[in-house]
């Protein structure tokens, strides 16, 4: 399916779901309506998130990661790939170590204009030679080393990616 015009992109990875929360944030919730197109780059760890992303998200485009399962597996390819108002986007779960990243991404995907990956739970805004642009859009429940846990919006205008922009959450409160 392509699109044209304005598409507004909710970029995500690595919920490890139940493992590092017990469900994904409100305010990612929040953003699901408002997205056309829904990007997670693996590490779901449950299916049942898989199955809430596809009953929430007008699309979904999705793939596996290093911790998901044969179920999840089976559902997901380990690159997907989408043509989205004019700009051509892949996803995959993991790129390899962050130096050389931009080269490497370029030389393996010559005919992406957008890379969407995860893995490191990091978020990651860069260009390689060519034009190639990298977007990890963190985790939203993992922060690992990173101050906050995170989440991605993007739109798609013109075959132009614009606003780009690194949504933080607020620390998880602890159940009662």
């Amino acid at each position: 399916m392509a699109y044209a015009g304005l598409v507004r992109l909710l970029l995500t990875s690595d919920t490890h779901l139940p493992l590092r929360a017990k469900r994904l944030p409100d305010q990612l919730l929040a953003e699901l309506p408002r997205a056309d197109v829904v990007l997670h780059a693996g590490d779901w760890v449950d299916e049942a998130t898989l199955d809430l992303l596809e009953s929430r998200s007008r699309r979904l485009i999705g793939v596996y990661g290093n911790n998901d399962g044969p179920g999840l597996r089976a559902r997901l390819p380990e690159i997907a790939r989408a043509d989205l108002g004019g700009l051509r986007f892949g996803v995959i779960h993991e790129t390899g170590p962050a130096q050389g990243r931009e080269a490497r991404c370029a030389a393996r995907f010559p005919d992406l204009d957008v890379l969407v990956f995860g893995h490191s739970h990091i978020p990651w805004d860069s260009a390689a030679p060519g034009g190639l642009r990298l977007l990890n859009p963190g985790s939203p429940t993992d922060r690992r080393r990173q101050p906050d846990c995170t989440y991605l919006t993007a739109t798609v205008a013109d075959g132009a990616l614009a606003e780009v922009t690194l949504h933080r959450l607020p620390p998880r409160r602890p159940a009662p």
